[in-house]
């Protein structure tokens, strides 16, 4: 398995806190898979702000808490009772957020056109019945309004590593994704999602208004958008193509701690340090080598059977 798939370490010891079992990602968890989860929602939380939203597959809450924190009225649904149970408990201070217990695949009892919003993050691939549950969400949804799904690219994801998710079900690659989403949703917009090391530029006195990209490539051309193989797409689903974001779509996403650039400098320095301390003791090593070798000469030169002849 990947290192960046291995158990979350928890910054956290306060209650309630959900045990992680690598099915459903916790806000206790740090580094690359902490960035992925948390910047979908901070991308989604513009598109809720007064709207009705639905978290369908909502896990453990913070992402649900995150987008009515940010002024969503939000029902998060989640397969598991003891998942909504913590949600409930964690999150009881946020008066415009509910959770309540129900299949993603199966949402029969919430009412036709209920919502403005929909989010799935990351429940596309833990379920066989994706064609239904998306047939559920276009019911579900308003006029006018707006589906943001997301699922790992199974070449980039899978293939590529060769590695095998044990709760993913049915992955998909980016074709039969949009294939899928198609099938219910005229309009479709897909981003593309990795964890990059990249230098900004921006106005420190100003919200930013346009962006721009460049990447090197391996033959020292630029590339005037950012080149990389995407992780993970996340689509936002409509009706009609005006309802849509503007193509050509920018958004970053960081925490104000620099939690994975301090990991990386911290790993960095470690790694010099050790590299030092190898060269220090390699040196010492070969000292001692050297003084036992003129000790073992000046041993030999003095022994008593030197110069004998054997019998």
């Amino acid at each position: 398995m990947p290192a960046r798939r291995l158990p979350c370490q928890m910054t956290s010891l306060d209650p309630p806190i959900l045990p992680f079992t690598g099915e459903r990602f916790t806000p206790e968890c740090v580094r690359e898979i902490w960035y992925e989860h948390m910047h979908r929602y901070a991308f989604a939380a513009a598109f809720g702000v007064g709207k009705r939203v639905l978290d369908a597959a909502c896990g453990e809450g913070y992402g649900s808490a995150l987008m009515a924190r940010a002024g969503a009225r939000v029902l998060g649904v989640d397969i598991s009772d003891e998942t909504v149970a913590h949600a409930r408990q964690r999150y009881a201070d946020l008066s415009a957020l509910r959770f309540e217990q129900a299949d993603v695949t199966a949402l029969d009892h919430l009412p036709d056109a209920g919502f403005d919003v929909i989010v799935s993050f990351e429940t596309l691939e833990h379920v066989e019945a994706q064609e239904r549950m998306l047939a559920g969400f276009r019911r579900l949804l308003a006029p006018g309004g707006l589906l943001l799904i997301s699922s790992p690219d199974k070449r980039t994801y899978s293939d590529l590593r060769n590695y095998h998710n044990e709760f993913h079900v049915r992955e998909l690659y980016r074709n039969e994704l949009e294939a899928l989403l198609h099938a219910q949703f005229p309009a479709v917009r897909v981003l593309a999602q990795k964890l990059l090391f990249q230098s900004l530029l921006w106005d420190p006195d100003g919200p930013p208004r346009v962006a721009s990209a460049a990447t090197l490539r391996a033959d020292a051309s630029l590339s005037p958008r950012p080149e990389y193989a995407a992780l993970y797409f996340l689509a936002i689903c409509a009706q009609h193509e005006a309802q849509l974001p503007p193509a050509g779509s920018l958004h970053l996403f960081g925490d104000a701690d620099e939690s994975v650039y301090r990991h990386y400098d911290d790993e960095i320095r470690r790694h010099i340090a050790a590299g030092h301390q190898l060269i220090a003791q390699q040196r010492e090593i070969e000292d001692l080598r050297a003084r036992l070798a003129r000790a073992e000469a000046l041993l030999a030169e003095h022994s008593p059977d030197q110069g004998r002849n054997p019998p």
